[in-house]
């Protein structure tokens, strides 16, 4: 059986292909792709520990305009985590299906994110954000974001990854406030550019708010990780 090869589609830092090198230890080769050079540089940086012999590429550019530098390493993983809402997902879906190895999986997941978990601290946090930059939850500097407009179940059963399983995992994290400040500044709708002048002001709002609700120092955060793993018909389980 050839080794696997894995596509991660939205890469970000690198957390996923991380995940996965230290757990398939026969994985021959990893693509990173993500629309942010910068990523890409600590995506690589994140992997290079637990790689192995296993061989990278990065391409920088949308996900639908992703095709392999060279013949002969078709994905045999496509993994999406957390980022298949801001991609044009029938295009993607479609760039699969001519990448991709016979019996190949896609795989969507995803958590959600503070703005969408249901708590006292994240409301109260959600709250302050809309203070200082509107009702509408920010899509970084230009517009705004309003969710995926029908369940990605639907966009991959119109694919050719129309068999799909659903799998959802509990999963409990906690935070301390300084994390929490460490992560916004990595996300679309709290990002340092959208406060102009009062991104420090906001830091340090959002910081008392934070250790106020913070029972023994730790926020709760009570999360499913959902994953849908989708084939081609007819292939494997």
């Amino acid at each position: 059986m050839p080794a696997p090869v894995l596509l991660d589609l939205g890469t970000g830092t690198g957390q996923v292909p991380r995940a996965l090198l230290s757990v398939l230890r026969r994985l021959a080769h990893v693509y990173l792709v993500d629309v942010n050079a910068s990523m890409l540089e600590a995506a690589r940086a994140a992997v290079e520990p637990v790689r192995g012999a296993c061989t990278v590429d990065v391409f920088t550019g949308a996900a639908h305009t992703f095709a392999p530098a060279a013949p002969g390493r078709a994905p045999t993983l496509i993994t999406c985590s957390r980022s298949f809402h801001w991609m044009s997902r029938s295009e993607v879906l479609s760039m699969a299906d001519r990448v991709a190895a016979p019996r190949s999986v896609v795989a969507i997941m995803g958590d959600g994110s503070l703005w969408t978990h249901e708590a006292h601290w994240t409301a109260a946090l959600r709250a302050l954000i809309q203070s200082y930059l509107g009702e509408d939850r920010r899509a970084g500097p230009h517009g705004t974001y309003a969710g995926p407009d029908r369940p990605y179940g639907d966009d991959l059963a119109d694919s050719a990854f129309s068999a799909v399983t659903k799998h959802s995992f509990p999963v409990a994290r906690t935070w301390t406030p300084e994390e929490v400040i460490g992560y916004l500044r990595t996300t679309s709708f709290a990002r340092p550019t959208l406060f102009a002048g009062h991104h420090p002001e906001f830091e340090a709002a959002a910081l008392r708010l934070l250790q106020d609700h913070a029972g023994g120092g730790v926020l709760k955060e009570d999360a499913v990780f959902t994953v849908l793993l989708a084939r081609r018909p007819g292939g494997e389980a």
